[in-house]
């Protein structure tokens, strides 16, 4: 059955943090919502679209305002021939199977509705609908997608589950595992990671899995970024538990920060310019000294239209990621506007870093 999220209310159109907490902590018992459907609390077609809803094969969820919630329930009893009831302070229709405060779950016909109400500034309801299946994910490094259908498929129809492949960036395969009637990922991602040691990961938050990794060792990690602006910080910060590997992160700008924060060379600036490799290798260096971090990452770039030349197009990306031991740096030609170029780069960033360290991260 496919999982719906019908949004009623102006604040979920409008409210884009909102709307992003939402739809985040229904992900998190879900890896796939099939759509997302939009309505104003004045929308006189919801009705009819409540009717063909509850009338078909689907899971949905529902999240309006408080002050609608009694409203959307009674259309719903309309559509069902149900009454609503006063339980517990809450009014919802009597035929609903499980209610907890704000949100309840109806079964009708061969639909299943979990309706909450959220506002702004508020904890998001108990998520009733059994919406989780049997799932896994993991991250292939360094193998392009055919290889890693040729190499996946026999052991997944050998352990009886199903594959979806998708290519993140060059070299960076998310592989979304699901159970079939027999099936058993654990096996399946035991022999996969018997065939390829080196490059998979099991995990399906990467950067929480990089979290856990270097705090079970003790180590640190600091950043040092200028085209992405904090976005390589904040793809760690998000996560619970990256203050045990984050002491702090540096957005340097301009070159005169690059200098006078994090130590690149005045020369060096003048004679390869702030995207290079040269300088991003020094961003990496001058953000160990300064943190006393085991990894660091930089990343130097142009992000954003009217910043390229032609030696140095927009897309133009350095990135450097250096250990105790060693440092890569590497020239990336990204396409994209400003923003996709940057995640991009961040992507790119986490897969150097992983590969510096493989018996640390693999």
């Amino acid at each position: 059955m496919k999982l719906h999220l019908l949004l009623i209310g102006n604040k979920f159109i409008y409210n884009l943090p909102l709307r992003e907490y939402i739809v985040r902590k229904i992900e998190q018992k879900t890896d796939f919502i099939h759509s997302i459907t939009f309505f104003k609390e004045s929308d006189n077609s919801l009705f009819l679209y409540l009717d063909k809803e509850l009338n078909a094969a689907n899971r949905q969820i529902i999240v309006t305002t408080k002050q609608h919630f009694s409203t959307i329930g009674k259309l719903i009893c309309t559509v069902t021939g149900d009454n609503q009831i006063l339980k517990d302070e809450m009014l919802f229709p009597s035929n609903s199977s499980v209610f907890e405060n704000g949100s309840y779950l109806l079964e009708y016909k061969d639909s299943i509705t979990n309706v909450l109400h959220m506002d702004e500034m508020q904890t998001f309801p108990e998520i009733l609908l059994n919406i989780e299946d049997s799932k896994a994910t993991m991250h292939l490094f360094e193998e392009d997608r055919e290889s890693a259908i040729a190499i996946l498929s026999p052991i997944a129809q050998m352990y009886d589950v199903k594959l979806d492949i998708v290519n993140l960036i060059d070299g960076w395969l998310r592989i979304d595992i699901r159970s079939k009637k027999y099936g058993n990922i654990s096996k399946f991602i035991g022999s996969a990671k018997q065939l390829l040691p080196n490059k998979l990961i099991a995990a399906s938050n990467i950067m929480s899995y990089i979290i856990d990794k270097l705090s079970s060792q003790n180590k640190k990690i600091g950043f040092a970024e200028s085209c992405t602006g904090g976005l390589l910080s904040y793809s760690f910060i998000e996560n619970n538990g990256a203050s045990k590997i984050l002491d702090g992160a540096l957005v340097t700008y301009s070159n005169t920060m690059k200098e006078n924060w994090l130590g690149v060379n005045g020369k060096t600036l003048e004679e390869f310019g702030a995207v290079s490799s040269e300088v991003a290798s020094e961003m990496s260096e001058g953000a160990m000294n300064v943190s006393n971090a085991d990894y660091t990452i930089s990343i130097s770039g142009v992000a954003g239209e009217g910043g390229g030349t032609e030696y140095k197009p927009v897309g133009t990306i350095y990135v450097g990621v250096r250990s105790k031991t060693e440092h890569r740096e590497s020239r990336l030609n990204l396409s994209g506007d400003r923003n996709y170029i940057q995640h991009q780069s961040v992507l790119f960033a986490i897969k150097m870093l992983l590969l510096i360290d493989k018996e640390i991260f693999f």
